[in-house]
């Protein structure tokens, strides 16, 4: 054994550009099958499968979807607002443990700026048991004040930190002839979470009601806030309300009172369920990037097929050699298909790293939009069966030219032209 693979190492010197140039094919085709699926089954988890912490999202009438992308990821513009009076109606309902309210409405230099209760830093927990820390000697924003928490992203990218101070932007598209005059001075940067809340800027929801020209409809009637007046409940307003429930029970009751009965708000529940609704709608998109996939890994199978095949006229005298000096039919066959594994094993080793470069590209996108992080280190089954596959693959490619080899005719071939 050991002598045929001084023989696929001495081809595979001889012919190092076409080697490279295989190797290389199979590296990209590798990499991106293994890429496919593993950002594929990260994205379903983290957009469909992942704790978020709440159960449910009450926000005005309209679509679910939208509910949870403005409030759970903050990508889509909210559907409206609903009254302060509904936000304190169901968080009086003896199954809710949790209800904090939002209110969105401006942003940031393109992130949004968010108004909440402290609540969503002194008693809400995600994953388990988790809650939003601070960097140390930082605090949460004093309600009655213009303060501000920032997650870790946006503390970064906008080069904000404890102690500094900006002015918010209306709307939840970036525009700088929208600037507000009210001024915010930092209490508190968020430790990183990779999520979404890394992008968000937090103020006091009183902030959000008090910002020069927004209006308030609570009561049906326009009302805009003055300077050192208190605000009546009853004008106020929130984007959505965060629910946490006690037990699943309030959920479907909630559902059917909102959803089916009511025609004011709408209850997003489960969370979970509307972006696996979501989801499943762009499965096309996967089935897409993975048949491409597919095909990249059958062009490097032809390239393979095609480098091997295209060398077998300038390698017939050196196989009826091998041949005269006693090896088999069977050996040179071996030779071949041997050869066209190595090259595709070498191609699928090299494809980790195809793999780890096109995940680095894919996890910065997806950050920079969404907050969310790709792990690097997660392992996915395609990690696994992709080299095994690209082998396989490999030798398939190999047997044409192995059959040509092993018909290869001693006598003719030896002889000196």
């Amino acid at each position: 054994m050991g002598s045929l693979w001084l023989i696929v190492a001495r081809s595979l010197r001889q012919h190092a550009l076409s080697s490279i140039v295989t190797i290389v094919s199979a590296a990209l085709a590798s990499g991106l099958v293994m890429a496919v699926f593993s950002i594929s089954k990260q994205s379903t988890r983290a957009f469909g499968a992942g704790d978020v912490g709440y159960d449910a999202v009450l926000g005005a009438r309209g679509s679910q979807l939208q509910l949870v992308l403005n409030t759970i990821y903050h990508l889509e513009t909210s559907p409206g607002n609903i009254p302060w009076s509904m936000y304190e109606e169901v968080r009086s309902r003896p199954g809710v443990a949790l209800a904090i309210p939002y209110a969105v409405g401006d942003n940031f230099k393109g992130y949004r700026v968010v108004g909440t209760t402290k609540e969503m830093f002194e008693k809400f927990e995600f994953g388990e048991g988790g809650r939003y820390e601070l960097e140390n000697g930082h605090r949460v924003f004093d309600s009655g004040r213009a303060e501000a928490v920032i997650g870790a992203t946006a503390a970064r990218e906008l080069g904000l930190s404890y102690g500094a101070t900006f002015s918010p932007y209306h709307g939840v598209t970036y525009d700088k002839n929208k600037k507000h005059d009210e001024e915010y001075v930092i209490t508190g940067v968020m430790r990183p979470t990779n999520s979404p809340v890394d992008r968000v800027i937090w103020i006091p929801i009183e902030g959000i009601f008090r910002i020069g020209g927004h209006i308030l409809r609570g009561t049906g009637e326009e009302f805009e806030a003055q300077p050192g007046e208190e605000i009546a409940d009853e004008h106020k307003e929130v984007s959505a309300v965060m629910l946490k429930f006690k037990g699943p029970q309030l959920g479907f009751f909630l559902q059917n009172e909102i959803n089916r009965q009511g025609k004011e708000a709408t209850l997003a529940w489960p969370i979970a369920q509307a972006m696996a609704d979501f989801l499943s709608k762009l499965g096309w998109v996967n089935k897409v990037l993975r048949l491409v996939a597919y095909l990249v890994v059958v062009v490097a199978a032809g390239s393979l097929l095609a480098s091997l095949y295209n060398t077998m006229n300038e390698r017939r005298r050196e196989f009826a050699i091998l041949r005269a000096l006693g090896a088999s039919k069977g050996t040179v066959f071996t030779v071949i298909v041997l050869e066209a594994s190595t090259i595709a094993l070498l191609g699928a080793l090299l494809g980790y790293l195809v793999y780890f470069a096109i995940l680095a590209v894919a996890g910065t996108v997806v950050k920079a939009q969404t907050g969310v992080v790709l792990d690097m280190t997660s392992v996915h089954e395609s990690l696994y069966w992709t080299p095994l596959g690209m082998v396989g693959v490999g030798a398939l490619a190999g047997l044409l030219p192995a059959f040509k080899a092993y018909a290869t005719d001693v006598a003719s071939n030896l002889v000196q032209h």
